[in-house]
């Protein structure tokens, strides 16, 4: 099962690579090493695949480039791996959003998957007391959104298969490990167990409740249901203000569940 994104990228699924149809924008691909990510591992000396993951920062149409860019707003698109790391999914490094410059605040990220299935894993902060700590499946179509501030990864739950999301970010962003890799990754770990997936706690962390969930509809955000993400900024530029101007939403995030 795939979805179509609302503009012509395209995705070879053997190589991991993206390829881009005229008037369509798109980077060379990064590479996300099974070295890079050891350390939020379970077993950091396990096997798996040596990409675990490609990434496409900076993805759209060449129509929309200087509005994207006057924004600060940011298009970005992965592809991850099949197989295992050892006895866990293929997976990212756990992080948070570094502050960025140009709104002087951690950003959210908004994903939407296009093949495969994924989890989406987040906890409020990456200190002892991680606060609440969510899994949400996710399968093409869908959307789900990681606040600012949130500790989070992104998980291929299919090993058979490999998992393809798009997602909305701040044209500056960046990344902080600190606090995850002093706790040897996020408060749980995803461990497959017959080939389904299971949650192991992390020690390093209080044991707050763990809540697996199905994505939710966030009309408080105007996302249209059904709508590739890319389509709905086409027809509606402001909309994703939220993720460039997320000080602006507050009073939203406080009460957020995702």
């Amino acid at each position: 099962m795939t979805f179509y994104p609302g503009f012509d990228i395209h995705y070879n699924l053997e190589n991991k690579e993206f390829t881009y149809s005229k008037g369509v924008f798109g980077p060379e691909m990064e590479k996300r090493r099974l070295d890079d990510i050891r350390q939020s591992l379970k077993d950091p000396n396990c096997d798996g695949p040596d990409v675990v993951y490609t990434i496409a920062m900076d993805v759209g149409r060449e129509e929309d480039k200087e509005d994207l860019e006057n924004r600060s707003l940011l298009y970005g698109a992965c592809i991850y791996a099949k197989g295992r790391l050892g006895n866990e999914p293929v997976r990212s490094q756990g992080h948070v959003h570094a502050v960025s410059k140009s709104c002087n605040s951690s950003t959210p990220e908004l994903y939407e998957i296009w093949h495969g299935e994924a989890i989406i894993f987040m906890q409020e902060t990456a200190k002892y007391d991680p606060g609440k700590v969510f899994a949400v499946k996710a399968k093409p179509g869908d959307v789900v959104l990681v606040p600012p501030g949130w500790a989070h990864c992104t998980i291929n739950t299919n090993p058979d298969e490999n998992m393809v999301f798009g997602a909305w970010c701040i044209r500056d962003f960046g990344f902080d490990y600190a606090g995850v890799r002093k706790n040897g990754g996020l408060a749980y770990f995803p461990i497959f167990s017959r080939n389904e997936i299971e949650f192991i706690h992390n020690t390093a962390y209080k044991k707050n409740n763990l809540i697996i969930k199905e994505p939710r509809e966030y009309k408080e955000f105007q996302i249209d249901k059904g709508i590739p993400i890319y389509q709905q900024f086409i027809e509606h530029k402001d909309k994703f203000s939220f993720i460039t101007q997320p000080c602006q939403y507050n009073e939203l995030w406080q009460t957020f569940i995702p």
